[in-house]
């Protein structure tokens, strides 16, 4: 096959992927690799377990690359393959990531979108990443990516009512994370 050209249109990229060709899944790695780290990454404490997951996640791309049929966007296949694996490691190391100590949750609503504000895309990506890890999945499927409560219970196996509260207290969490950051009273005092 001659030398592929450096910017290769998606259909361009899905049939030679489909065809298994190594130079065309480097260039779709390369161009994808980059926000699909980020993707995986908001769910793991540390980069090495986000690569990981990364990794098998783009294995999974190539062997089920035939899959893909082209209804919706082919971005958003993706996305959907690196939330799977990232869920699946996260219920493989089991329930203990689920539980923190009430002590470390504050009762009052969340309130302050201001601080929020001035925080860098960084600092709050750095915040996210220390919760613990199931309040840290809950908080990216509802936060970011857009999932419903219901719809995250199914994909992880708890209730609903689960995924609420797991909502609600990983934003306390963050907002009592933020207190002591800029070392402000705490709400409601």
């Amino acid at each position: 096959m001659p030398k592929l050209q450096s910017c290769l249109s998606e259909n361009q990229l899905l049939k030679g992927c489909k065809q298994g060709d190594p130079e065309t899944q480097r260039m779709l790695f390369d161009q994808y690799k980059g926000r699909m780290m980020a993707l995986v990454s908001r769910y793991f404490g540390s980069n090495a377990e986000a690569e990981d997951i990364l990794v098998r996640g783009f294995t999974k791309v190539f062997s089920t690359i035939e899959s893909f049929r082209g209804e919706g966007s082919f971005e958003g296949w993706i996305r959907r393959i690196m939330i799977n694996e990232a869920l699946g490691q996260i219920r493989k190391e089991g329930a203990s990531k689920w539980a923190v100590s009430m002590d470390e949750l504050h009762s009052e609503p969340f309130s302050m979108a201001e601080i929020y504000d001035q925080l860098s895309t960084s600092e709050l990506m750095d915040l996210v990443k220390s919760l613990p890890q199931g309040y840290r999945t809950v908080f990216n499927l509802f936060a970011v990516e857009g999932y419903s409560h219901r719809e995250i219970g199914e994909m992880l196996g708890i209730s609903e009512g689960t995924s609420k509260s797991q909502y609600l207290r990983s934003r306390n969490l963050l907002r009592k994370k933020v207190e002591l950051m800029y070392q402000l009273p705490e709400y409601g005092s």
